[in-house]
């Protein structure tokens, strides 16, 4: 009896072992190879390209579920992001768009959104027309003519320290980015130990790189969604340190002058954000990962206040 006991005791050991480790990293599962094969299909809104300096017509996407949500908007009070919309808005050479992060950029559907929408607005002669699917590049194949080139780069369980590397930085420098978007949080989100002057000296070092040798470039930081984690044998709860890691991100942009979008104010906040996309059915089983209408959705927000910042600085002629 005692050594089945011991016996028990061991593999009970084991699995709640195996439940801590799996709960510090958000990782993507490989899809089925239908799903992994099968190319994104995305909705656009119905209205023609814009003219030059135009302003676009932009709807609102919030579900009228979500509670507790704020403005969707990005927040850039030193109009950091002024030289992009300039260039967006002339459009006389390829424009770069480089969306970089975790596996919420690597599953593609998020930032595809993104740049099926602007390839609507602005045109898609700049780049060829190529199926996306989960398994496929997220670079996009320039063609040399002038427009928006939008370039999707996220690899699973990446935080910005592992991003950070020196081969990862000369990848990205070689895309010769007008737009770095920065989307990572998740993952530090889900350390045992989050260290907040950690993720800021790495958040520093992506950008500090980037301007080295892209000097024009311009910068817009995404906060993470919000995600569940384990606790024990009580299940899932919203991640605590979620917070901490969206504040982390909200005084960096502050002291640095750059542009934010926080999604997970907009999607509800501490009190909210994980409660709506979890009672909208939009959360992966997880509850870490979103299904594809809950990405759908997080990239048509994101184009939305992308389009209400760039329409304001036409509406306003900031050069």
């Amino acid at each position: 009896m005692k050594r089945v006991n011991i016996r028990w005791l061991f593999l009970w050991w084991i699995w709640m072992c195996f439940c801590m480790i799996t709960s510090v990293k958000a990782q993507d599962s490989m899809p089925n190879p239908s799903v992994a094969d099968k190319p994104l299909v995305v909705e656009t809104a119905s209205v023609s390209a814009p003219e030059t300096l135009a302003c676009i017509s932009v709807g609102n996407s919030m579900p009228g579920s979500f509670q507790s949500t704020a403005d969707n908007v990005i927040l850039d009070p030193e109009s950091s992001l002024s030289p992009f919309w300039h260039k967006l808005s002339v459009l006389d050479r390829p424009l770069r768009i480089l969306h970089i992060g975790d596996s919420h950029v690597r599953g593609h559907v998020f930032p595809y959104v993104m740049r099926c929408c602007l390839e609507h607005d602005f045109g898609k002669d700049a780049v060829e027309s190529i199926p996306v699917t989960y398994r496929s590049s997220g670079l996009a194949n320039e063609t040399g003519r002038n427009g928006v080139i939008y370039h999707i780069l996220g690899v699973n369980g990446a935080t910005c320290q592992s991003y950070a590397t020196p081969d990862r930085m000369e990848e990205l420098v070689s895309l010769h980015p007008d737009l770095v978007i920065l989307s990572f949080g998740t993952n530090e989100a889900h350390g045992i130990r989050y260290l907040s002057g950690e993720h800021e000296a790495s958040l520093n070092h992506i950008i500090k790189t980037l301007r080295a040798h892209c000097p024009e470039v311009s910068f817009l930081l995404t906060t993470p969604p919000g995600a569940f984690v384990r606790k024990g044998r009580s299940g899932r709860i919203k991640n605590p340190r979620t917070q901490p890691v969206v504040d982390t991100e909200m005084r960096f942009a502050e002291e640095h002058g750059l542009a934010i979008w926080n999604l997970y104010q907009i999607a509800g906040g501490k009190s909210k954000a994980c409660s709506n996309w979890a009672e909208a059915g939009m959360f992966q089983r997880d509850k870490i990962h979103f299904t594809h209408e809950g990405y759908t959705l997080q990239g048509h927000l994101l184009y939305e206040a992308f389009i209400k910042a760039y329409n304001n600085y036409v509406a306003t002629g900031l050069e």
